[in-house]
């Protein structure tokens, strides 16, 4: 099961790195995902109530605090803290902290750097015969920095002492090490003032260095202080998802209306809904009818007319009417509970490119305090002198930062994944954004993706002598039966031209003919709906219905032929009409170089018609369901990276297939929980905004990364002292400035994804007619036929469609294996292989990839 633990004490990929290795070594623990800038865990493991206290305790063993964040629906359950609410608090955190840190700070700079400077000091600090109450002055002003900023010796101490440094260890050595060298030479000029020894008063009067202690913390302080601002804008989107839902909500208990709160709503309740209120919960409308306007789920811009029996979704407004619904998904079951659910899961999963930053990291601090230390003893042998070695040392401690390299990844995926759902996509893991940056061929199903999925009535052509009416009343008598999607289109037409074109009729004898249509009895007479095909084996003549046959089909119609009594009636052609946005996708997808392939089930000439329009490379024709998958699997064997788009069950094995399953969001709840990304405006132009997104975000992690990695390898040979040759050295307090600004241009260069937007390229650009059409299997079918040997494995473990793939990727691992068909609701595995290979290689595959298997 997968839980999440609430993570205290990290502040550096260090920190996140300990706490990643600690959760994930213990015994049940399958992964540990650690979100710095969340301060949150991910853990899968066995469910334990054992297993979750010993991660606890492993990771106090490491120096932070651990605590399970309880299900909303768990009893005696804590609230959700909305994901700004942290932010807002650590703002103010650190803004106090800055306001006492810049109130010592600024006279303790004065009265120590202000003699070098030339400035006017307070008689009783300038001068020869002060100078210790000069540097006790220093002590005095440095005493409550030190205090104020407490957190970051306490923890950078604690864990050195548990061999895990982090970047508050760095902090706490530069600190620590500037405070107790000052106080141990203000002692010294105690005793020299004393004794009389002007020359080593005036020598350890210029070895003070409280204010290098005082000024490291305030200026880092400063650098946290707009981290954390920046940080707090990256939650945007998910808090402004949750402001989508109202906070209350009109339910009738005892039949009276009273306002609760929307969490209070209970399944099977009785909720009103009047105009300008949004709805709270997810429901069916069981009284009255309004305009609602969905825009916030769907994206449709224009309000939906809801009647009873109409769902109606959570977040969207009534802007017209009233209506009364019944409760059917609450809390975390409703749909935008969904949404926000897919986008905090996204930003708290790991892109592969990020575990390079985090092996990095998790070695950063050790090998930076070595290079201090190394730096300090090199100092002291060649000049002789402990002050400078300490400068150098302690300007190495302050000016590394681990915390750029930490926030490099996780910033950038915040912002990005909010930004994908602010323009309706929900990428539900940090990999699936990363992959989608390479996609280089796009597999688009056509009902539903590219087309509407909704068949419309097109053209209707009259036999001679024949009205209008009389054919729709055959027509719609006929259809009326049928469970078609065609037919549904005709009888919507018969409606709308007269709602009562078919009253009275009787229908008898009503028989479905495979691969021709309808045969019936129509108030006595025989009557026949279907193709040409059906109409020539009855002996029905079509005369100049026929020569519109072919130009209907080359426009991707199907066109309907009506008879009765042996005579034609007349045709009907009807069509699932393309987007209006497919050919401006299909444009923008050939510009980002990707290869586009329509499958279908339909006639090659329809598929033909469709392809023509919307300009795809490629279209096959009367695939199965099946064929899908192996068109997909056909493509990344040829190297490609491959992202497929469907909305219906017979989609979800290619969406599991693909490098990056993306599902249409008006389809189906299986084709959503197999796909990585969810268009929620059901539009195929953010399919390329998809791969715009993640390229952008892709972009946008290198440059962090760079910076990161180019800043602290610049930054600390400088501040060893590699140019002091030429003049050039690096005073502390630059570089804890340099430090704590790392951190912020990092954190403000993810946020500039927050002005992204989609390109904008029209159906007008250049598309090329699909130039390869083929129909019937794929390349990787064919070769199916030869296999030589099936064996089903049981399988057990899997749990959804991903598991479904891994399981079938690993079995195809196998050599001489040729096909394999998993099925996650039999949990079985159907395996075709050569004769050599052997049940053990089979189940041992399916035991490498984390499951159990037999051979049935």
């Amino acid at each position: 099961m997968r839980e999440t633990f609430d993570i205290t004490g990290m502040t550096c990929a260090a920190c996140a790195a300990r706490v990643q290795r600690a959760a994930g070594g213990m015994p049940g623990v399958a992964c540990a995902n650690v979100n710095l800038l969340k301060n949150s865990m991910e853990l899968d493991y066995d469910g334990s109530p054992e297993t979750a206290a010993a991660v606890v305790e492993a990771i106090e063993r490491s120096g932070y605090g651990a605590t399970r964040r309880a299900p909303a629906g768990e009893k005696n359950a804590a609230p959700a803290e909305r994901p700004g609410a942290a932010a807002e608090k650590a703002i103010r955190e650190k803004r106090n902290q800055l306001i006492v840190s810049a109130v010592f700070s600024v006279p303790l700079f004065y009265v120590a750097m202000g003699p070098m400077f030339g400035w006017p000091q307070p008689p009783a600090l300038a001068g020869e015969a002060n100078l210790v109450a000069l540097g006790l002055t220093q002590l005095l002003l440095c005493a409550p920095i030190l205090f104020v900023n407490r957190h970051y010796l306490i923890t950078g101490f604690k864990t050195l002492a548990h061999r895990a440094p982090n970047m508050d260890s760095l902090i706490a050595l530069g600190s620590a090490a500037s405070a107790a060298w000052s106080v141990a030479q203000l002692y010294r000029m105690a005793w020299a003032a004393g004794a009389g020894d002007v020359a080593t008063l005036h020598a350890s009067a210029h070895s003070l260095y409280f204010d290098s202690a005082g000024m490291i913390l305030t200026l880092i302080t400063l650098g946290k202080f707009f981290e954390a601002r920046a940080k707090g804008r990256t939650t945007d989107a998910i808090t402004g998802l949750m402001d989508l839902a109202p906070k209350t909500a009109t339910v009738v208990r005892d039949g009276e209306e009273v306002e609760a709160p929307t969490e209070d709503v209970r399944v099977g309740e009785r909720v009103v809904v009047r105009a300008g209120e949004s709805v709270p919960v997810d429901g069916v409308v069981v009284e009255g009818a309004a305009a609602v306007d969905e825009s916030a789920i769907t994206g449709e811009s224009v309000p939906v007319e809801k009647g009873v029996g109409d769902r109606v979704t959570g977040a969207t407004v009534s802007t017209r009417g009233w209506f009364a619904m019944e409760a059917r998904a609450v809390g975390d079951d409703t749909t935008l509970a969904g949404i926000i659910r897919l986008v905090d899961e996204a930003t708290s999963s790991k892109a592969p490119i990020e575990r390079m930053a985090d092996r990095i990291a998790g070695v950063f601090v050790p090998v930076v305090i070595a290079i201090a230390a190394v730096t300090f003893v090199a100092w002291l042998a060649l000049a002789g002198d402990v002050a400078t070695a300490l400068t150098h040392a302690i300007s190495i401690l302050v000016i590394s930062c681990p915390c750029a390299l930490g926030l490099a990844t996780p910033t950038a995926i915040m912002v990005g994944t909010g930004r994908g759902a602010a323009n309706g996509i929900l990428i539900k893991s940090a990999e699936a954004l990363e992959t989608a940056c390479n996609v280089d061929a796009v597999v688009l199903d056509k009902t539903g993706t590219v087309t509407a999925g909704d068949p419309r009535v097109t053209d209707v052509l009259l036999a001679p002598g024949v009205s209008e009416g009389e054919l729709l009343h055959v027509a719609a008598a006929l259809e009326r039966k049928s469970e078609h999607p065609l037919a549904g289109a005709v009888c919507a037409y018969a409606d709308e031209k007269g709602p009562d074109a078919e009253k009275g009729t009787r229908v008898a004898k009503f028989e479905q003919v495979a691969g021709g249509g309808l045969s019936a009895t129509v108030d006595g007479a025989p009557a026949l709906a279907g193709n040409a095909r059906l109409m020539a084996a009855h002996g029905v003549a079509l005369g100049e219905l026929s020569d519109a046959v072919a130009a209907l089909a080359d426009d991707g119609k199907t066109p309907l032929f009506f008879s009765t009594n042996g005579r034609a009636l007349g045709m009907i052609a009807v069509a699932d009409p393309v987007k209006p946005t497919s050919a401006a996708a299909i444009a923008r997808l050939r510009a980002m170089g990707a290869r586009t392939v329509l499958l279908t089930g339909d006639q090659e000439r329809t598929a033909a018609a469709v392809a023509r329009r919307v300009g795809v490379d490629e279209v096959i024709a009367g695939v199965l369901p099946a064929q899908k998958e192996a068109k997909v699997r056909e493509l990344q064997e040829a190297g490609r990276t491959v992202a497929m788009v469907g909305d219906g069950i017979n989609d979800a094995p290619a969406l599991a297939r693909a490098d990056v399953g993306v599902a249409i969001g008006a389809g189906t709840d299986v084709a959503i929980s197999s796909a990585d990304v969810v268009l929620m405006h059901s539009d195929p132009a953010d399919v390329a905004t998809a791969m715009e997104l993640s390229r952008a975000t892709m972009r946008n992690i290198k440059q962090n990364l760079f910076w990161a990695l180019f800043y602290n390898a610049i930054c600390i040979p400088v501040a060893a002292g590699v140019l002091s040759p030429w003049g050039v050295t690096l005073n502390p307090m630059i570089g804890a400035a340099a430090m704590g600004f790392s951190s912020v241009f990092v954190v403000t260069n993810a946020l500039r994804l927050r002005t992204w937007k989609p390109s904008e390229v029209t159906a007008d650009v250049a598309t090329p007619v699909a130039t390869d059409v083929r129909v019937g299997e794929s390349k990787v079918e064919e070769s199916r036929k030869d296999a030589t040997m099936t064996k089903t494995l049981n399988v057990t473990g899997m749990m959804c469609q991903h598991c479904v793939a891994h399981v079938r990727k690993a079995l195809e691992g196998v050599d001489g294996v040729s096909a394999v068909d998993v099925s996650l609701e039999a949990g079985t595995a159907t395996v075709e292989a050569a004769d050599s290979v052997t049940d053990e290689a089979l189940v041992a595959a399916v035991a490498d990839a984390g499951y159990e298997a037999s051979v049935a």
